[in-house]
């Protein structure tokens, strides 16, 4: 009984608006064609969350993202290889990337940058140097086509704000899913770089995330889903989508000691800004 409720999924929040989805995974979340693709965003927008950033993290999700945001005005893409696929940037991928990049449906070169964690356990996880040669590839091509660059980082602070300073970052970096704490923090808030917050930031033993998300100005704070993953509480484990956002605005409002409605403005205003939307 209880593992089936986990799998169910969470009733539509009361609406909150507006809110940008910052990042979520449209075609992870089902959407295959412009239909299933529009009951999802219709889905969203009825409870707020009228903008949607799709992004990708293989070649396929990347021309899938761009198609979706042709077919729906209130879609976004953003597209990259992600760190763990990096092994797999050869030229033609790049080439690919770079059409991809430029296209006027794209706001985002992402997501690109460092995990850690899955090389030496995932055997198809591509390696730390193939990591970090993409993640410079990736950060070149954000400022070749002057649009922001959006991260990935798992267990690699450090290392990423190396290779960010060593290359130069571009004018406009996100950190997709922050989940550092407070240090990591400012280190970003002081070089200027917006972090976007999903579903994590309302876990009850989240501790030093939620302190971290107390320091972040409004002009550098997003939010986002990551959908289908990080469902927010109390519907952890259960599928996640864009409608689900409101949760985790309130829950993040609650810990920063704001109304719902200032974060969700604020959070707006700043995807629009960043996106250029």
């Amino acid at each position: 009984m209880s593992s089936k409720k986990q799998r169910e999924a969470p009733p539509l929040p009361e609406k909150l608006a507006p809110i940008v989805d910052a990042h979520t995974h449209l075609d992870a979340c089902g959407a295959h064609d412009e239909a299933s693709l529009r009951v999802i965003v219709d889905r969203a927008e009825s409870v707020g969350v009228g903008t949607v950033v799709t992004i990708a993290d293989d070649l396929e999700s990347a021309k899938f993202a761009v198609q979706a945001a042709r077919w729906d005005s209130r879609v976004f893409a953003a597209t990259a290889l992600h760190p763990t696929r990096a092994q797999h940037l050869d030229d033609a991928a790049k080439l690919l990337l770079e059409q991809l990049s430029n296209d006027d449906r794209t706001v985002a070169v992402g997501e690109t940058g460092l995990d850690f964690y899955w090389p030496g356990k995932l055997e198809s996880c591509a390696s730390v140097e193939e990591q970090e040669d993409a993640f410079r590839w990736h950060i070149d091509l954000a400022k070749r086509v002057g649009k922001p660059l959006m991260i990935h980082n798992r267990e690699a602070d450090e290392a990423l704000v190396d290779v960010l300073l060593s290359e130069g970052a571009p004018d406009d970096v996100i950190f997709h899913c922050f989940s550092s704490g407070q240090e990591m923090a400012r280190v970003c808030i002081d070089h200027g770089w917006v972090l976007s917050l999903s579903g994590t930031v309302s876990f009850r033993n989240a501790r030093e995330l939620h302190e971290a998300a107390r320091l972040i100005p409004h002009d550098q704070l997003m939010v986002e889903t990551d959908a289908p993953y990080l469902t927010p509480h109390p519907y952890r484990g259960a599928p996640n989508e864009s409608y689900c956002l409101p949760y985790t605005v309130r829950a993040l409002a609650e810990i920063r000691g704001e109304t719902a409605e200032e974060v969700a403005a604020a959070t707006t205003a700043t995807a629009r800004r960043v996106y250029r939307l």
